[in-house]
């Protein structure tokens, strides 16, 4: 048995403005897009968009959106990076850097404050 991906599901509070944040000041498209759910791509990754933070809802939660995160491998860090910090989407804590564990990587907010963190595994030296 092998796991050969995943797909993060990221709770928004608008689904409408959630695509147009993706698709305009990061680099996915949209697949699908309906009333509370988008599918978003970009090259291998996949995310879903599910609308939360609807008390006029049964059993809706009025405190999901935002409480999400993920990571995202990239083969290149730095244009991302630069585009990211142009559109003034670059996480307070979360600059570009090399980290301990190996990686270079850098940490975004989107609308809802769920946090995407893009990261390039380092060459080992040796």
């Amino acid at each position: 048995m092998a796991m050969l991906g995943a797909i993060p599901s990221l709770p928004v509070r608008d689904i409408a403005a959630a695509v147009g944040f993706y698709t305009v000041r990061l680099p996915f498209h949209c697949r699908h897009q309906q009333a509370g759910l988008a599918i978003l791509v970009r090259d291998e990754v996949e995310l879903h968009l599910w609308a939360a933070n609807r008390p006029d809802v049964p059993g809706g939660e009025p405190h999901l959106a935002g409480s999400a995160s993920c990571g995202i491998r990239v083969d290149e860090a730095l244009a991302l990076y630069e585009r990211c910090s142009q559109a003034g989407i670059v996480h307070p804590n979360g600059p570009l850097q090399r980290t301990a564990w190996g990686t270079e990587e850098f940490t975004v907010l989107d609308l809802d404050g769920n946090a995407l963190r893009f990261f390039r595994i380092l060459p080992t030296s040796g």
